[in-house]
This record gives C-alpha cells, structure tokens and sequence, in this order.
C-alpha cells in the first residue's frame, strides 16, 4: 500500500491549529469525518482508545494517531502540519508537529499493519520532514507527500 492510497489534497491540512495532543486529535477527527463517511465522535474516541494503551508519537517530531472504524469502506489518511509545535507524549519527549492520521476499517488487520508500517517509515526520513516543516502551502506537501511515495513504489 502507498501513501498515495491513503490521501488526497483535501486531506492535506497545512496548518492545523491546537495547543494540545486532545485538540489536535478532536479537529483530526472533524476534518476526517466526512472523508471517511462517519461522524467526529466516532472517530475521536477511537482515537482516545488508541493514545490510551500508549503513545502514537513515533519520535522525531511526528506521530501517527491511527483507529479502526465499522463503518469505513477503505484505508485512509490525513496529513496535518501544526502552526506550532504541541507535545503528544511522543517515545523520545519531543513535540510534535507533523501528523498522520490513519483510519482503517475495523477488520482490516493486515492492511491496517501495512499502511501504519508505511507512514511510520515515511515519516522517519528527516529530509522529507525538513521539506514538510519547509512549506505551509497545501499543493506543495501534498506533492512531497507524493513524490516520496512514488519513489518507493519504483
């Protein structure tokens, strides 16, 4: 599965405003909601389930806040910058401001492995972060975000 799977440019989001891990994930969730076909409350608190049983802020500055969801027909992301900043309780500490947001479909299993796997790699690269931190223009990440894809998937 490749990035270009999981997004579109309606669901890049250049700046998102929040000054904390629960108001990022709550306006994730808005904006996710009618991409994904479901409401805000549904995936919010499947997003709180999963920050519950510890931390999707892989390092690095980034995370990638992920749940599963009944009424999703396919895998899908969302990309988000934040202006600043927030601490997400990520593993080494750091605040985060590049986010993934993935959401699956709740008996997707493999496939939900993979598209985690694949963010999480994507988001370790730290020149293709640098280039992300680099812009607030919504065409020019959303193009890095697919440029990076295609070249992995040669």
């Amino acid at each position: 599965m490749e990035i270009t799977d999981l997004i579109t440019p309606s669901s890049i989001i250049a700046n998102l405003r929040a000054t904390t891990k629960r108001q990022a994930l709550q306006e994730l969730a808005r904006r996710a909601a009618p991409l994904a076909g479901t409401s805000e409350t549904t995936i919010f608190d499947a997003l709180i389930a999963r920050e519950q049983l510890g931390t999707t802020g892989i390092g690095g500055g980034t995370a990638v806040p992920h749940g599963r969801l009944a009424a999703i027909g396919r895998p899908m992301a969302l990309f988000a910058r934040l202006e600043k900043p927030i601490d997400f309780e990520a593993i080494d500490a750091q605040p985060v401001d590049l986010i993934f947001l993935l959401l699956t479909a709740t008996d997707a299993g493999a496939e939900h492995l993979k598209a985690l796997a694949r963010l999480s790699r994507f988001l370790r690269d730290r020149a293709i972060c640098a280039k992300l931190r680099g812009t607030d223009d919504t065409d020019a990440i959303y193009s890095i975000l697919t440029d990076r894809a295609a070249s992995h998937a040669a």
